[in-house]
């Protein structure tokens, strides 16, 4: 168990609404204030989604070149973009993602029911992206939403070898409709299936953000929480922000004795140069 705990925000998904929650970052400008916000209140990564000039989710290169050259002058934070997108963008979009020159991208380890959406990551897509990232030196996170997605992840280690940094690390997306459920008992069985020597981060969707938060921290685990996941602080009751979110992370994390860890820290941890 670390002594300090990995926090990242995901502050905006794609598919939140602005007009659901107005504090929903969809702007650059937007987004890079949440960013500062975010690292003064503990977060060392941040998970990114970009939206179009509607407020649409995007993968469009050029925008993302900018998110991470803003976000890179503005911050500290380790960058992390999403090479999920939606779940309609093609492929190759998706690929194009690591054009755009993040320290760390997300690599979800396998096809998943989504809601009412199925999420598609073939075999043939997650080891051409995978081996993308190997060969431009980005740091993979390895997005887990059930048990076979984790045996997908031992197969790409063993076939193609370690990810760039040396560090394999992973995050379990929990409480997804077709995915873990966000309990303790899918937790450990979770967990005990990892690749030895694996350090990983929990995400919890909705309502299981709490049990998530607490069951992560309680084993050792790390944290990812924001807007992405959830748009609720408490029963009836919106979130303020994203840096709301992270707070509350960084206040569990010092109760645990396991306070937020630094960027510089981060950087290390993850592997990235």
């Amino acid at each position: 168990m670390t002594t300090s705990t990995l926090i990242t925000v995901a502050p905006t998904g794609a598919e939140a609404a602005k007009a659901a929650n107005p504090q929903l970052p969809v702007t650059l400008d937007e987004l890079v204030t949440t960013a500062k916000q975010c690292e003064d209140a503990g977060a060392a990564v941040i998970h990114v989604h970009i939206r179009d000039d509607d407020a649409r989710p995007t993968l469009d290169l050029a925008r993302l070149r900018d998110t991470v050259t803003a976000l890179r002058a503005a911050t500290s934070l380790v960058i992390q973009l999403s090479t999920g997108g939606a779940v309609t963008d093609p492929y190759a979009d998706r690929l194009k993602v690591l054009d755009a020159g993040p320290d760390a991208c997300s690599l979800t380890c396998g096809t998943v029911n989504f809601g009412d959406d199925v999420f598609m990551n073939p075999w043939p897509f997650m080891a051409e992206l995978y081996q993308a990232t190997q060969s431009l030196a980005i740091v993979p996170e390895f997005e887990l939403f059930d048990l076979g997605h984790i045996a997908s992840l031992h197969r790409l280690l063993d076939r193609y070898g370690p990810p760039h940094g040396g560090r394999v690390h992973c995050d379990l997306v929990m409480g997804v409709r077709g995915g873990f459920d966000g309990d303790l008992a899918t937790m450990a069985a979770a967990v005990r299936a990892l690749p030895e020597g694996a350090t990983w981060s929990a995400t919890g969707i909705g309502r299981a953000s709490l049990p998530v938060l607490f069951g992560a921290l309680a084993a050792g685990g790390h944290l990812r929480v924001g807007m992405e996941d959830t748009v609720t602080y408490a029963k009836g009751r919106p979130v303020r922000d994203n840096a709301e979110l992270v707070e509350r992370a960084a206040r569990a994390a010092e109760i645990a004795q396991r306070p937020p860890m630094p960027t510089s820290q981060a950087r290390a941890f993850l592997g990235v140069g």
